[in-house]
This record gives C-alpha cells, structure tokens and sequence, in this order.
C-alpha cells in the first residue's frame, strides 16, 4: 500500500505549487472549484510520485510535460505504470499542448 500526501513530500509539494509554470496557472484556472464536475488537487503524492493535477474521484492524475521530459522517457513509463498499477491514469500534455489549445486539452480531460 502507497502514502497519498506523504508527509515527507509536503515541502516539495509546496515548492512545486509555488514555482509553478506558466501552463499549469492556466491549466488549473480551467481544473479548480470543480469547473469540471470534479475536484483536482495540485502537486498531490501518491507513493513516491508527485502529480501536477490528481482527481481522487475519478483516479485520474494529469502531467504537464515540457522540454526536459524528452530525456526522461523511462522515469516517466516507469512512474505511469506504477500508477497504473495502483488503478491512477494518467493524461500527459506537453506545456505545447495547453497554451495552443487548452480547449481540446480540457475535451480530453473530460
């Protein structure tokens, strides 16, 4: 069994909230106060990983990705499965992906 908001995680959560891009201000302008029928938490753990966006309700937790994921390929399949595995999906946008269109990025998400 994994830690949801591990207390040890709380201070990088918190330095993630506030060193936030520009693509996740946006993103969450559109995913917070259940704009979409659900409540989304930013920066929440679930085991060892941080998620962006996470929707306990629907188990779906959503990555912003930039520039610096395309080296990171196997953390990232490595981290979606284990989420997988604990019955999260995970939607990835690239930061592109938003700030050209976050109406087809929220269809998605929906």
């Amino acid at each position: 069994m994994f830690t949801y908001n591990d207390p040890k995680l709380k201070n990088r959560r918190k330095e993630l909230r506030h060193n936030e891009t520009r693509e996740e201000k946006l993103l969450w302008e559109n995913l917070r106060r259940k704009k979409l029928g659900v409540k989304f938490s930013r920066q929440y753990s679930v085991g060892p990983y941080i998620l962006d966006f996470y929707c306990v309700e629907k188990r779906i937790g959503i990555e912003l990705d930039g520039f610096h994921h395309l080296e990171n390929k196997d953390y990232d399949k490595e981290r979606d499965e284990y989420l997988l595995l604990n019955d999260i999906k995970v939607l990835r946008f690239w930061n592109s992906e938003i700030s050209v269109n976050i109406d087809k990025a929220l269809e998605r998400i929906r």
